[in-house]
């Protein structure tokens, strides 16, 4: 199968399992970002790296997933499965992946990394704009949006329920191979249409801005990308789609995930960052682990461990 209709495939089946789980306007100019604290939300979750003030904000997820062995451990048997999941104090029956895209507050700038699954991801997601006013944040502040790849519930929340942009002011980058990706992905049609014009795009490793740098993950999609924060002496990685589940992904990198387009560039990406974000203490944001996906990577005997750093939620 080719790389097109894998990454067509791996968006359809993902709004499967969601749904069974659960015209542009006019620009306006945007208003400064404020720094102001705003009212507690379950949905937001602030935090900083150095000077860089971050925000996971809940977009929604998948709960419930039935441990079929179909998705995540493709190839693995439900006792394989299950006995990981318990071992780990999980329920061995099913899954959960949260979706929490990201904010940014840099300088002037307000970045979010990752757009949610919109209007079109069932129940469960299309969550993030009122997150986004939970964390006193208006669409037309996005001044960016870094997409890490072009499967839906990454990029469907670009447009809302009548096709127009989300996030009128804000830029839209990702690498040049994802762009060329998503054009050719035909369900992506109409949001093509609507983000064609805000599209800008880079190349693996680039520098986005003075704080944020691309950061190459590959096998995932054509041209999935997680990046770097860095601010002073700290750091943190988003990693993107490296990694789905928190249990099953970090401790058993090699076993296959279904929506992985190049399956064996993939787990070799994900032994990889597991490796570095071990060795060097990496703050790791995870946009589908448990809220707020936040946490960092422990060696433990012959495999790896997630350690959140506040309570998932």
């Amino acid at each position: 199968m080719s790389s097109h209709l894998k990454l067509a495939a791996a968006g359809v089946l993902l709004s499967g399992l969601i749904a069974a789980a659960g015209c542009s306007q006019p620009a306006e100019t945007p208003e400064p970002a404020t720094a102001e604290a705003a009212p507690t939300s379950p949905d937001v979750q602030r935090f900083r790296v150095g000077s860089l003030e971050l925000v996971a904000l809940r977009d929604g997820g998948l709960t419930g997933l039935p441990n079929d062995n179909t998705v995540l451990a493709v190839g693995q048997t439900p006792e394989e499965v299950s006995a990981l999941l318990t071992s780990a104090g999980l329920p061995g029956d099913t899954l959960d992946l949260s979706i929490q895209p990201l904010l940014v507050r840099d300088g002037q700038r307000l970045v979010l990394i990752d757009a949610g699954g919109g209007a079109s991801m069932g129940a469960n997601a299309g969550k993030l704009v009122a997150s986004l006013a939970a964390a006193d944040v208006q669409p037309g502040q996005i001044t960016d949006i870094l997409i890490s790849h072009g499967h839906g519930d990454h990029v469907a929340g670009l447009v809302d329920g009548a096709g127009a942009l989300t996030f009128p002011n804000a830029t839209i980058r990702m690498t040049a191979a994802e762009w060329t990706a998503i054009q050719a992905d035909a369900p992506l049609a109409a949001l093509v249409t609507a983000i064609t014009p805000k599209v800008e795009t880079f190349e693996p490793g680039a520098q986005i801005t003075p704080a944020i740098k691309a950061y190459a993950i590959d096998g995932h999609t054509p041209g999935h990308t997680g990046y770097e924060l860095s601010s002073g002496d700290e750091r943190l990685v988003y990693i993107g789609d490296a990694m789905h589940h928190s249990v099953i992904s970090v401790q058993q990198p090699t076993w296959t995930i279904a929506f992985d387009g190049d399956e064996a560039t993939a787990e070799a990406s994900r032994q990889a960052l597991l490796s570095r974000a071990a060795s060097e203490n990496l703050l790791i944001y995870a946009v589908h682990f448990p809220y707020p996906g936040v946490g960092r990577i422990q060696r433990r005997e012959d495999t790896f461990v997630w350690v959140p750093e506040t309570p998932a939620s």
